[in-house]
């Protein structure tokens, strides 16, 4: 689709030279000074169009003084994440002359945010010879954005005549996945310190495959003694467990119509991509095996278990590439495929949401009959939208409609989560920014019962 020259560009012509909103306003001002003249001594009308001659020439004049832009250029980096600040810098070298107000503007994909279009000054480069200027850019959505074309102004001392350059861009901006929780201080802390950090050794006390006996000490739980092997040796012995390793983790991405709906600001599936992609890092450095797995109408993407953290960009990868659908989701299909690629018991956690109990009916039939081979922990992002409808103060009649039609949702939505639960299925329901770390918390507590294999 394309997109309309900037505001401050689109009522120009294109010619290298052009005036100022300030020449505008004098040319303005002007006018009702003619009509006067014109009223109460029409022989000096010739008085109106040499002001007018001499505003023009004035305003070439300027225009030159602003003289001509020797080289300019525009640098964006390569990739960005979602959500992420991006900065696009432009930088502009003159050749003589005194300017001022040096403007930029940007035309660029729209899922970079601020509707495919940015305007920003040029400031003094105390570094360097010419001038230089830069705009934070969110991106919205995954994927390629390119910048497609940049316009340079600048004006002369007096602010009436201006001069324009333009070129067409053909920079490219890879979009991935927010990463940041990842590299955050916290997380780093947190799995250096924990037990199931890097250090490759057994685990004892936790999980329930068996290790080793040892002697029973005061303090240690009395359900870990060994009767039989104690009535043998006739002294107390306790057993000693280790924690499982290589558990098979599926992370499913629900792509479809609900999920692609912006929580604020930003897709509901991009919010748990960044909430996975952080648990499948904890996952990794705790010796566990991870799988990306997206669907919509018919499964997107299956990647292969990965054991490595040092293969955690293949992740990254994967999630970048899933696509936004604004179709409803087949979880018959998904999740039969995925039943059949999968070879033993695996924990999945399933990313989705619904709108209405009637949509929610096949998803609700389709992951009972997977919690039949497998652990399912479903993880939907709290609607903060309903709540705010549903407290909202009832004015007038349409505030309380709204309001009632609020509850009655949230009502539907707490059923639905109920009988997944009922099924067997856990369940995790919070705002977008407590989802990530939820469910690393839900992970250990699953991983360290041996719920998994």
């Amino acid at each position: 689709m394309a997109l309309s020259r900037p505001a401050f560009l689109a009522k120009l012509p294109p010619f290298p030279v052009v005036p100022t909103e300030r020449a505008a306003w004098t040319i303005a001002g002007f006018a009702p000074v003619a009509v006067v003249i014109a009223a109460t001594t029409p022989a000096l009308w010739l008085i109106a169009p040499i002001a007018a001659a001499a505003l023009f020439v004035l305003i070439l004049f300027d225009a030159y003084l602003a003289g001509n832009v020797e080289h300019w250029e525009v640098s964006a980096p390569s990739d960005a994440e979602v959500g992420q600040p991006t900065p696009v810098k432009v930088t502009a070298h003159f050749k003589r002359g005194s300017r001022a107000n040096v403007r930029a503007a940007l035309e660029f994909d729209p899922r970079l945010g601020n509707a495919g279009r940015a305007e920003f000054t040029l400031e003094s480069d105390r570094f360097d010879s010419g001038q230089a200027g830069s705009v934070e850019l969110k991106p919205e959505r995954r994927g390629t954005a390119d910048v497609t074309r940049a316009w340079l102004r600048w004006s002369g001392p007096l602010g009436l005549g201006a001069r324009n350059a333009s070129r067409a861009l053909d920079t490219e901006i890879r979009i991935w996945p927010d990463l940041s929780p990842v590299r955050s201080k916290e997380l780093q802390t947190f799995l250096r310190d924990a037990q199931t950090g890097l250090i490759a050794r057994r685990i004892r006390g936790e999980g329930t495959q068996f290790e080793s006996l040892t002697e029973y000490e005061a303090g240690m739980d009395r359900r870990r003694i060994d009767w039989k092997a104690s009535a043998r040796h006739v002294h107390l012995y306790a057993r000693e467990n280790e924690s499982e390793r290589n558990n098979q983790i599926v992370f499913a991405f629900d792509c479809g119509q609900a999920m692609c709906e912006p929580v604020d600001g930003m897709p509901r599936i991009d919010r748990a991509v960044t909430a996975a992609l952080t648990c499948a890092f904890v996952a990794l450095k705790s010796s566990d095996k991870v799988s990306l797995f997206g669907f919509a109408q018919r499964p997107q993407i299956m990647t292969p278990f990965v054991s490595d953290a040092r293969a955690f960009h293949r992740l990254q990868s994967a999630a970048a590439g899933l696509d936004y659908e604004a179709t409803e989701p087949n979880f018959t299909l998904a999740l039969a495929t995925l039943t059949a690629k999968l070879q033993r018991r695996s924990l999945i956690v399933l990313f989705s949401d619904f709108t209405d109990p009637t949509a929610a009916e096949l998803m609700i039939e389709s992951i009972g009959r997977l919690v039949d081979k497998h652990l399912v922990l479903f993880v939907t992002i709290a609607d903060s939208e309903l709540e705010e409808l549903i407290n909202e103060e009832p004015g007038d009649i349409a505030t309380m409609a709204r309001s009632v039609t609020a509850d009655t949702l949230a009502t539907q939505r707490s059923i639905v989560l109920q009988r997944l639960r009922r099924m067997g299925v856990d369940v995790i329901e919070a705002p977008w920014n407590q989802i990530g770390y939820r469910l690393i918390d839900r992970y250990f507590e699953i991983k360290n019962s041996e719920a998994i294999g």
